[in-house]
């Protein structure tokens, strides 16, 4: 079974951008501009801008926790991704 690492940026000006893991990308981006992914991602539309996948969920956890908390890098792949 695959994991995925994702970001996505929100489509509205401020760029706002979310990263999160799942085993289903398409369903989980789908629930995210539905209004039922995650309590941050509701009331805005958002698109992929980045995935990575990894064949256990310790990976994606851990790749994860890695962009949520590098800044830098979370700024380049979406300054990247434009």
């Amino acid at each position: 079974m695959s994991y995925y690492v994702y970001m996505l940026k929100s489509t509205n000006k401020n760029n706002q951008t979310y990263v999160g893991y799942t085993k289903n990308l398409s369903k989980r981006i789908r629930l995210h501009n539905s209004g039922k992914g995650a309590k941050f991602t509701r009331g805005r539309k958002w698109k992929l801008i980045y995935k990575e996948k990894y064949t256990t969920k310790n990976q994606a956890i851990s790749r994860e926790y890695y962009i949520k908390k590098n800044r830098t890098l979370r700024n380049i792949i979406k300054n990247t991704n434009k």
